[in-house]
């Protein structure tokens, strides 16, 4: 079944709350879609999102990765030990420093997130790459705007 057109709206007419609504179910949409597609690989997003993340950039901390995926140091601790244990992810000692150590993807590691990442493209290629080339450009330039925005605003404390 082709998918409807999308509706037409007038800059006028736009309302930012209407469209903060859009965009959060989208992206419960989207982010349920790939979790789907993610579980058929035996992964949850949260494994997905370590195991991609040190495919950018093996080596660094445990608290570089919560940083970096915007979760606790306690949340990263419980998936890390847990990916270790199943053999995806190894912790090395960093010389020098007796308390941190640097995460670092198995081969197994690296093969699932290669094949996560996979499943990532095809459904983003199912999806926003069927938008033409300049709506697509400028979806990323709002996107930015609004992160710029974004990052002006204090994020609270988790737990406070």
């Amino acid at each position: 079944m082709p998918a409807s057109p999308p509706p037409q709206t007038s800059p006028e007419a736009a309302d930012p709350l209407r469209v903060w609504f859009r965009f959060i179910r989208l992206n419960r949409r989207v982010t349920a879609a790939m979790a789907g597609e993610l579980r058929g690989l035996g992964l949850s997003i949260p494994q997905f999102d370590a195991l991609s993340t040190l495919t950018e950039r093996e080596g660094m901390t445990q608290q570089d990765l919560a940083a970096r995926l915007y979760v606790t140091k306690g949340n990263v601790s419980g998936l890390i030990d847990r990916l270790v244990e199943a053999g995806l992810v190894e912790r090395r000692p960093i010389p020098g420093d007796r308390r941190s150590h640097a995460l670092h993807l198995t081969q197994g590691g690296s093969d699932l997130a290669t094949r996560g990442i996979a499943a990532q493209k095809a459904y983003v290629a199912r999806t926003l790459g069927q938008l033409p080339a300049a709506d697509i450009a400028d979806f990323e330039r709002l996107v930015l705007k609004w992160r710029e925005l974004a990052r002006t605003q204090p994020v609270p404390e988790a737990g406070g």
